[in-house]
């Protein structure tokens, strides 16, 4: 039997981290699902369990070129979002948010879906306001090793807000900060899975610069619920809005608290801090409050201590 209100939805990125996540709620809500990575920094394991779902289907395809489907609506996630897998390809990581957008776009303008683009926090670079909101129009070096991401997506916000005025395309923009849970690659080289997947091997946690930098650290499903209400409002609500957990901690704080939840002898180390790392990064979510009535919800022992399982999985097999 049809679910009412089914729609077609198209997921590029689909096979990563916060991808297949998202494939797992649309499918939950009753929608047909293609998901379409190349899996660059994605993994089929991540959504193995997804294929025997008849709503559900697992395209190989790279965003930087067309892609003919009739859908209702996209999500694109395509791009890899750490600065290992980004820095591999850096020109590929800017083609994949220019040419990506350009491409995603025109299937939207074409079909007449609803568009939404995964930005991120990075587009306000080494901020020199704090919190930031979405007024801020951010401090980002255009030619450092950071930039194929950074100026990829701002380039890629500059696309969806140009199609929106010049071809009237519906678009959702979200500005993410730091997330983690279930899935994230443990050697994307992030924080979260670097400190976890450090602990769980016994190995000393690495700690960039002084270790007093902070980050706001947003429990996956939190976010996912946030991307669904955003597509779920009226036309005409285009963002950019941003999407994490206000609560700040500095990355000593975070080491300390995986420490104490994994156990073990792990000495924190010292390191000096990679070009261009933001020295703070803390969302106000003002406007996600009032326009999508959302705010997170798991606090961050309890978003850990669910990663520290997933992880414990992933290295036991």
């Amino acid at each position: 039997m049809r679910v009412r209100n089914r729609k077609r939805i198209m997921v590029t990125g689909g096979a990563g981290f916060l991808g297949s996540h998202l494939c797992e709620r649309l499918l939950a809500d009753g929608h047909d699902v293609l998901c379409v990575d190349n899996f660059y920094s994605g993994t089929k394991d991540n959504v193995v369990h997804l294929l025997a779902n008849p709503h559900f289907e697992l395209m190989r395809h790279d965003v930087t070129f067309p892609l003919y489907v009739e859908v209702d609506e996209i999500y694109n996630l395509a791009c890899p979002a750490s600065p290992i897998h980004y820095q591999r390809d850096p020109v590929q990581t800017t083609k994949t948010s220019v040419h990506g957008a350009i491409n995603v776009l025109g299937l939207a303008k074409r079909t007449k879906a609803r568009i939404f683009q995964a930005s991120t926090s990075e587009v306000y670079g080494d901020p020199e306001v704090h919190p930031q909101d979405e007024s801020y129009w951010g401090r980002v070096n255009p030619i450092g090793i950071r930039s194929c991401y950074d100026e990829g997506k701002r380039c890629a916000e500059t696309l969806f807000f140009d199609y929106h005025r010049q071809h009237k395309v519906d678009i959702r923009v979200a500005r993410i900060f730091n997330t983690y849970g279930p899935r994230m690659h443990p050697n994307d080289g992030r924080v979260v899975s670097n400190f976890i997947v450090q602990a769980l091997r016994g190995e000393d946690i690495t700690l960039f610069g002084d270790g007093s930098q902070t980050r706001s650290f947003c429990y996956v499903d939190d976010l996912i619920e946030a991307f669904v209400r955003f597509m779920d409002l009226e036309p005409g609500v285009t963002g950019p809005v941003n999407l994490g957990n206000p609560g700040e901690f500095t990355i000593r704080e975070l080491a300390e608290r995986v420490l104490a939840l994994v156990g073990g002898s792990s000495r924190l180390v010292m390191r000096p801090l990679p070009q261009d790392d933001p020295r703070q990064r803390q969302p106000d979510i003002t406007l996600a409050r009032r326009l999508l009535d959302w705010e997170p919800q798991v606090p961050l022992e309890q978003g850990l201590a669910r990663t520290v399982a997933h992880f414990r999985k992933v290295l036991a097999s």
